[in-house]
């Protein structure tokens, strides 16, 4: 806990020469801060899968199409003694094999290594044998027992090639930002009922509500571009909060970049000015845990296509409106947060839950159709029943372990708290959170709205995931997102203020580097 708990410092000789004069928590970051010289290297490129490799199903479909290759955006960012590498991609999972690889590779400390995830789900293969990360409450451990897929050699050759590169190709930088407004491809998958209740909002719950529903969403389009000494475009980073999701069927698996990867790659052409190749641009993951894009299940890879283009247009007009930061050079570290864990279930409450989802996978292994609501949880039809049994079966052992720890008297062994440190940069003036989480929404606007600088971004999917992280107000809920817990091995249900605190700790910092 303690070594997880701290500061992570990016410099030893630093952090103990700050601690040793007696600094504050926040003296310590600004002992550690900028240089004021900023460089920075990008390279972008894509990784083709292959057709029959085993996609992100949870009955084991094959990938049975390759619609596009998956990009990934390695970036070296470099101040002074400092240099953090971002790994933005259109995968998941690998990230303790990919921090192995860059630490190898560039020699700098693991804790300055950012793997963000747009969290596309169409069909993307894992490559390096990583279990699904959507089902797990601490990111996956031993990278000693894993095996490079075909997929996996090509992707980590490629990004091996790119980190060799990187170090020869940093060029000093200023720091540009603009942000758009879109709003045409997503909405709030977090639905109310009648009674208060909440449900999981499906592509075929939303259209009741009309076909161009979209409700509480967040349409912030930012675009931070990094300009060199001759005023040219090298780098690029964007950011929007929608789970891709337009192209993918869990059952019909298709690789596709989805709609981040078409708008990515559309301003990195925009910035090269229509000459030569596409500047490299990262697509960096919102506080998306309640937003959808429109289509799931239904889209397509067309209608993906057709989102990234309205995306990607966003961010050409906001790039008419760059702006250049006042304040120079970059800031890194990782600070400390805990989320707060409440109280688990009554036993009662959970031998009923128990016996009513026995029940559902019985029928639903029986082929009924009539199995799309379960302990709070409802399903699409779009979905087999086997499928939604399959979900259904990914819940009972939480509930079963929970049950246990009650007849058992040791509820109060459950932890209480999720120790969960917050990733924090600065880049001129722009502030950019990760998080290991899919957060909500709130916990992302509570962060831009507490932020000291022009621009602040908050982006999940953040070197791993702990699974879905209310903000305080959804905080208590049955639906999917909000009741995730469920899913994991094993966390009691979260407290409020729950993931506030991570918005909290993100600005602590920003403040102390200024």
């Amino acid at each position: 806990m303690d070594n997880t708990r701290r500061l992570f410092l990016q410099s030893s000789v630093a952090a103990g020469a700050a601690t040793a004069a007696g600094l504050s928590w926040s003296g310590i970051a600004n002992a550690l801060g900028s240089s004021e010289k900023l460089e920075v290297a990008a390279i972008r490129f894509g990784t083709t899968a292959d057709v029959g490799d085993t996609g992100s199903s949870r009955v084991g479909a094959k990938i049975g199409e390759v619609a596009s290759p998956l990009k990934t955006t390695a970036m070296l960012f470099k101040d002074g003694a400092t240099q953090v590498c971002l790994v933005a991609w259109d995968i998941g999972g690998s990230i303790e094999y990919t921090k192995d690889l860059v630490t190898r590779r560039l020699g700098i400390p693991r804790e300055n290594v950012l793997v963000f995830s747009s969290h596309n789900h169409s069909g993307a293969p894992t490559g390096a044998g990583d279990p699904p990360p959507y089902f797990y409450s601490i990111p996956y451990e031993a990278p000693e027992k894993r095996k490079l897929t075909g997929f996996g050699k090509r992707l980590f050759g490629q990004l091996d090639d790119a980190l060799k590169r990187l170090p020869k190709m940093l060029e000093p930088v200023t720091v540009w930002h603009a942000e758009g407004s879109e709003d045409r491809i997503t909405y709030c998958r977090k639905g109310y009922r009648a009674d208060g209740s909440t449900f999981f909002m499906r592509e075929e719950d939303r259209v009741l509500y009309g076909k161009d529903f979209n409700g509480d969403i967040d349409r912030q389009a930012p675009v931070v571009v990094f300009k060199n000494a001759s005023g040219r475009p090298v780098a690029g980073l964007v950011q929007f909060t929608g789970h891709p999701v337009t192209s993918y069927h869990p059952e019909k698996p298709v690789v596709h970049g989805d709609w981040p990867q078409v708008a990515t790659d559309i301003v990195g052409r925009e910035l090269a000015g229509g000459s030569g190749d596409p500047v490299p641009v990262g697509f960096l993951q919102g506080c998306c845990g309640d937003v959808n894009s429109k289509e799931m299940f239904v889209g397509g890879v067309e209608r993906a296509i057709e989102f990234g283009e309205m995306l990607g247009s966003s961010y050409i007009s906001a790039l008419s409106n760059l702006t250049a930061s006042d304040r120079p050079g970059m800031n890194f570290t990782m600070a400390p947060a805990d989320v707060p864990c409440g109280e688990l279930p009554s036993a009662q409450v959970l031998r009923a839950e128990i016996a009513e989802m026995k029940d559902f996978i019985k029928r639903a292994d029986a082929g009924d159709e009539n199995t799309i609501t379960c302990v709070g949880l409802n399903f699409p039809h779009a979905l087999t029943p086997k499928y939604r049994g399959a979900l259904i079966e990914a819940v009972l052992p939480w509930s079963e372990w929970a049950l246990d720890l009650q007849v058992t008297g040791r509820a109060d062994t459950a932890m209480k708290a999720i120790d969960m440190p917050v990733h924090v940069m600065r880049l001129g003036d722009v502030g950019i959170l990760g998080l290991s989480c899919e957060p909500f929404q709130g916990i992302g606007r509570r962060f831009r709205e507490l932020s000291p600088l022009p621009l602040s971004i908050p982006c999940g999917y953040t070197n791993g995931s702990h699974g879905y992280i209310t903000d305080s107000p959804n905080t208590g809920d049955r639906e999917y997102m909000s009741a995730f817990y469920r899913y994991t091995k094993f966390r009691p249900p979260l407290a409020k203020p729950a993931g506030d605190v991570l918005a909290d700790s993100g600005v602590k910092a920003l403040k102390s580097f200024l």
